[in-house]
């Protein structure tokens, strides 16, 4: 049984609730009428949007993040005796798909905005390095262009060393955006996901876009890559390597080929229907508002000394407003779970994101120590995720600013009286 941390009266406020409006329901409504719920037309049609709003070479659905990153990792041929290099402060996720791959993943710290150090990724490259994963932390692009310049130095490109055909081909370390917080952002004006090899959505239900649970790979690759064979590749490898999925032989047409050892990781059409009604009106509507809330938040608590900023828009980048991480200056864990409790005590349900990965007991146990990451743990002893999301009322956005700055305020209060009491 799943206990919380801390008692809690009936919230009035959810964390991050999906958002299902008529469109939702009767795009459902319509997939469970068709007679076909499993992986065919909608899923094709997500796929699609998915395209259209991002601009990529193309996109395959799959049933989570993780699946897709383990699909990726697979197309890419990496396996034991690989580093993939990852920063210690994301979700367990993206060092499971390397850990499941055969993989051993390989943590740096990362920078004041979340994103990942570029320095220490170049310290940690070797010639067993065969990708890199950055993470789009609440929706902020990382610094792809760096990124790319280290991938492509001359000396990082020799010391790569290929063991397939795709790895040839490519000639240097592969790009896995993590993106699964970061549909709908952009980098220098495009969509962030054009400025890696590959990108990975989530759309998990607590997502921008959400399939209840679902992932999508979105293709950038170089010229060189034939797309439609590696997207083909790709569709084939989500259900079992078979050369015809389930809604491909209906009419009679039911033969069919085993071509490879591939995954059972497809998104069914079920799924899709509520991800499709989302992606139609996200850009126009569902992303609109979830940045007024962050401006918001932004604007109340700008002018408090305890405000560390999270980085929202610049000329260069621009989120898309998946989390809010409160960041309060000079705060500690004791006293951040404090004002978690009382946040929770009024009705506000919030978060943490992330426990670095360094902390949790299957990576200590592998041989990892936060000390080796200070500035992944410095985030996370004083981040507080705020709710965002657009069914997220004025009224509700003004209580929750409110409520924030008196937990704050009071768990500031509280330690100097403890400090004096200690004299």
């Amino acid at each position: 049984m799943i206990t919380e941390a801390f008692p809690v009266k009936e919230r009035t406020i959810p964390f991050s609730p999906p958002f299902v409006d008529e469109d939702v329901i009767a795009e459902v409504l319509s997939t469970l009428n068709s007679g076909w719920i499993t992986t065919g037309p909608k899923v094709q049609q997500l796929e699609e949007e998915v395209i259209l709003l991002t601009g990529c070479q193309a996109a395959i659905c799959t049933n989570s993040w993780t699946s897709a990153a383990q699909l990726v990792l697979k197309w890419f041929g990496i396996g034991p005796g690989d580093e993939v290099i990852l920063p210690a402060y994301t979700y367990s996720a993206t060092a499971l798909a390397i850990i499941h791959s055969g993989a051993t993943p390989v943590m740096v710290d990362v920078n004041e905005d979340f994103s990942i150090n570029i320095e220490q990724i170049q310290s940690a490259i070797t010639s067993k390095t065969k990708a890199i994963i950055p993470v789009d932390f609440a929706g902020w692009p990382c610094d792809y262009r760096s990124i790319n310049e280290l991938l492509d130095n001359q000396k990082n490109k020799a010391l790569f060393s290929p063991s397939n055909e795709r790895q040839r081909k490519l000639g240097r370390i592969l790009c896995i955006s993590d993106a699964a917080h970061s549909i709908g952002s952009t980098y220098f004006g495009k969509p962030s996901v054009l400025s890696s090899d590959i990108s990975i959505f989530s759309f998990h239900a607590v997502k921008n876009v959400t399939t209840a649970e679902g992932g999508c790979v979105c293709l950038n690759l170089p010229g060189n890559f034939d797309v439609q064979k590696e997207y083909t590749y790709l569709k084939l490898c989500t259900l079992n390597g078979q050369t015809k999925s389930a809604f491909e032989k209906l009419n009679g047409n039911w033969k069919y080929d085993i071509a490879f050892a591939g995954l059972k990781i497809n998104m069914p059409d079920i799924c899709a229907a509520i991800g499709l009604a989302q992606i139609r009106k996200y850009s126009s509507q569902i992303l609109i508002r979830r940045k007024q809330i962050a401006q918001q938040y932004q604007a109340a608590f700008q002018n408090f000394k305890w405000f560390k900023s999270p980085h929202l828009l610049t000329e260069e980048r621009e989120s898309s407003y998946h989390l809010f991480p409160l960041r309060i200056d000079q705060c500690a864990e004791k006293q951040r779970d404090s004002i978690i409790q009382e946040l929770f005590s009024k009705g506000i349900s919030v978060n943490v994101h992330f426990i670095p990965l360094p902390m949790l007991t299957l990576f200590r146990d592998i041989g990892f120590d936060i000390k080796d990451f200070p500035n992944a743990y410095r985030h996370y002893q004083c981040e507080i995720s705020l709710p965002i999301y657009p069914q997220l009322q004025n009224t509700e956005v003004s209580f929750i600013i409110q409520s924030v700055i008196s937990a704050v305020e009071k768990s500031f209060q509280d330690l100097a009286i403890n400090y004096l009491h200690t004299l």
